[in-house]
């Protein structure tokens, strides 16, 4: 991807990386939180990351710094890209995924509030699935909250791997 697409139109903020953690997926990660979601699910864990101008803006420098940092580290097994929701921007969580995907060729989970069904019925999202090697889908809902269920927060969302995506 040229630098030139990257710049065009960009407009995300980044709320926080963890270089290194085992909670977002198997294996370790390099997990990054993105702001915007117009979910507000009840008892979300991170309000914050609700409001889209929470954060700091995501340039490409700062992306590239990112995936600097992915490649320099051998031990990661992969990316996870959660927020908020990244479905929230589509647009531009789609240059982000390409971006990444090229750039470290590992692999990526992604978070989001949307499920699968709701993804494929809109073409921007749908687009995004191209590079994304599971999903983690559903919206949290308080009641179905489980301490005992890996890497979810509520029993309804589901662990999708890319081969079950149906496209």
């Amino acid at each position: 991807m040229k630098n030139e697409d990257l710049k065009k139109d960009f407009s995300l903020r980044l709320l926080r990386t963890f270089k290194e953690t085992i909670v977002d997926g198997v294996g370790l990660r390099y997990s990054i939180y993105f702001s915007g979601c117009s979910h507000a699910c009840p008892g979300c864990h991170n309000e914050y990351s609700w409001n889209p101008n929470n954060g700091t803006e995501l340039t490409y420098e700062i992306l590239n710094e990112i995936a600097n940092e992915i490649n320099q580290n051998e031990l990661l097994d992969g990316i996870t890209i959660s927020g908020g929701d990244p479905l929230f921007n589509p647009k531009d969580m789609l240059k982000v995924l390409k971006f990444l995907k090229e750039k470290t060729k590992k692999n990526i989970w992604m978070y989001t509030g949307y499920t699968l069904e709701e993804i494929k019925k809109d073409d921007l999202r749908k687009k995004c699935l191209k590079y994304v090697d599971v999903l983690v889908d559903g919206r949290f809902i308080k009641e179905l909250y489980d301490p005992n269920i890996k890497f979810r927060g509520s029993s309804n969302q589901r662990i999708i791997k890319r081969e079950d995506f149906g496209i």
